[in-house]
């Protein structure tokens, strides 16, 4: 709950099936797969921790370097490395979940068939992991035909795939293409409770000295405040052709009213993300600053949804 001269604020949202304590989560790929941050803030304060991609099987990453600023951004490739679903759920969800923390899962595959064996996995983790958040934009290896979110028929045949996890899922989409309402659709036809929106979009930065890319990997996913606008954009887009859909809204969060721009583009909760490296405590802050943004405007998280396509703050 948030406060404002004594008044309290309902700080709960509903994500499709679920209803969230709190409006923040953490992003998938900037908080770890275990409890890391846990001595930075209490993990059960936010609405939901979002670990990092996890695979069917043990995957080491892209060769390094893996990370580098661009700009007042980030440009990273690490290539979702990550133990696999078996020893998260043996070895690092017992810490995680031991915080208080309710978890949300994120998988990825180069094929249907790796998304599907990630998801049948989840069906025996522990309660505490309330959702499942299946990270489309990942290139399908196995039939060449790029990246997956870039493909809505694709997309749609993942999300169905991933029913056994036996949890409400979330499609994350990439910002990377103008099919995001299609896919986002097709997504939501086949199965996912919600969609997450954005993903980082496509980046790369060269050595002044040498000339050749600065990642080990060559180009990288782009995040961080530069990507915000975009995320807004597609929420928004989305929000007006998919009004029922529940959206989960991420891309360069950094405060309260960042979160406050995406929730009132369409999104229900936020991620934060990218932020997180600078400061750790990142996530509880925004929260803080959302509830205490809505207190003053005497609204509750829930009902900012959407407002910018229905007159704004003023109706």
């Amino acid at each position: 709950m948030g406060e404002r001269s004594g008044r309290a604020v309902n700080a709960a949202v509903r994500i499709g099936s679920l209803e969230l304590s709190a409006p923040v989560m953490t992003a998938s790929g900037t908080a770890g797969h275990g409890a890391e941050l846990a001595p930075y803030f209490d993990l059960s304060a936010l609405g939901a921790f979002v670990v990092k991609s996890l695979a069917a099987f043990e995957w080491g990453g892209n060769p390094s370097p893996r990370v580098h600023p661009a700009g007042v951004g980030m440009l990273n490739a690490v290539g979702l490395q990550g133990p696999g679903v078996q020893h998260w759920l043996t070895h690092e969800l017992p810490a995680l979940t031991a915080t208080g923390a309710r978890v949300v899962a994120s998988i990825w595959g180069r094929s249907i068939d790796d998304y599907r064996a990630a998801a049948d996995m989840l069906a025996a983790a522990p309660a505490e992991v309330i959702a499942v958040e299946v990270n489309l934009s990942c290139p399908n290896l196995e039939g060449r035909r790029g990246i997956f979110a870039h493909d809505a028929a694709l997309s749609a045949e993942v999300i169905a795939a991933t029913a056994g996890c036996g949890r409400p899922r979330w499609a994350k989409l990439s910002p990377n293409t103008d099919r995001v309402v299609e896919v986002a659709a097709a997504v939501h036809e086949a199965g996912a409770d919600a969609v997450t929106l954005v993903n980082t979009l496509l980046g790369m930065v060269l050595d002044p000295t040498s000339g050749q890319p600065v990642l080990g990997a060559g180009g990288g996913g782009y995040s961080g405040r530069p990507v915000h606008p975009v995320a807004v954009r597609t929420v928004y887009d989305v929000h007006a052709a998919l009004p029922e859909l529940p959206i989960v809204g991420a891309g360069g969060v950094a405060g309260g009213w960042d979160a406050a721009e995406l929730m009132l583009a369409g999104a229900s909760a936020v991620q934060v993300g990218t932020a997180t490296f600078a400061d750790p405590t990142a996530p509880l802050r925004v929260q803080r600053e959302l509830l205490a943004w809505c207190a003053g405007r005497g609204l509750a998280p829930a009902e900012l949804t959407g407002l910018a396509h229905r007159g704004g703050l003023h109706t």
